[in-house]
């Protein structure tokens, strides 16, 4: 018999291992694959445009510009005042929302509008259309101007205020429609509708009307032509 022949075994190939910087960037792109498909979401989808659409129709012009009190029964201006067109009466809810007051405060018609953030909405001097509680959608008329003698603190044919408000706290309306910087400030005998300068292009006259007219307090400046006069406060909803 031949003698058996040992075979010692083969050296194992060595195993490659993957490269770092490979692996790197494959867990760099799934990573970034999975967040672009999380701000794709319907819920995290960005605005293109303001939170708020105007209540009324255009042209758009603010004869009043908000001015924060110092504390919350102090003068101030609560709100921003929209000149009103000359064929438009209707007022439009800025968002959807909820119907939170609609009645009279201090001889004016007052509606508010809750939305789905606990920010407040309100509008006046209007005739409110809607029930509290019912459901608006943005755009949803919400009711008619009042352009009666005595039911604006605007001159004229009158202004609608729009006025902003969360958690007590009251809020420039300007730039949730998109308004950048300070408001305009047009002449009285301007603000029905007539030609003028857009929102967001002078700063406001520090003599302007200043009056807090909002859902919570109705307290006014001295009027105009009127030294010494004011309006009570009045609490609603």
């Amino acid at each position: 018999m031949s003698p058996l022949s040992v075979l010692a075994p083969s050296p194992a190939a060595p195993r490659r291992r993957p490269a770092r910087g490979a692996s790197h960037r494959a867990l760099v792109l799934l990573l970034a694959a999975a967040l672009l498909a999380v701000v794709a979401l319907p819920g995290h989808a960005r605005a293109d445009g303001p939170r708020w659409r105007w209540p009324l129709p255009p042209p758009h012009h603010v004869i009043s510009p908000f001015q924060a009190p110092e504390h919350p029964y102090g003068p101030g201006h609560r709100g921003i005042d929209i000149s009103v067109p000359v064929d438009g009466d209707a007022v439009r809810a800025v968002e959807s929302g909820t119907v939170r007051f609609s009645g009279m405060v201090a001889g004016r018609g007052v509606v508010s509008v809750v939305h789905a953030d606990g920010l407040i909405s309100t509008y006046q001097p209007v005739h409110g259309l809607l029930d509290e509680g019912s459901p608006v959608q943005a755009g949803e008329v919400l009711g008619t101007l009042a352009r009666t003698s005595g039911a604006s603190h605007c001159p004229g044919s009158g202004c609608l205020h729009l006025g902003a408000r969360r958690d007590g706290r009251y809020l420039d309306p300007l730039p949730l429609l998109g308004g950048r910087g300070p408001s305009v400030l047009l002449p009285w005998e301007e603000s029905s509708g007539a030609e003028g300068t857009p929102v967001a292009a002078a700063a406001p006259s520090p003599s302007a009307e200043a009056r807090a007219i909002g859902p919570l307090l109705v307290a006014a400046a001295p009027s105009r032509g009127d030294p010494g006069r004011s309006l009570p406060a009045a609490r609603i909803r």
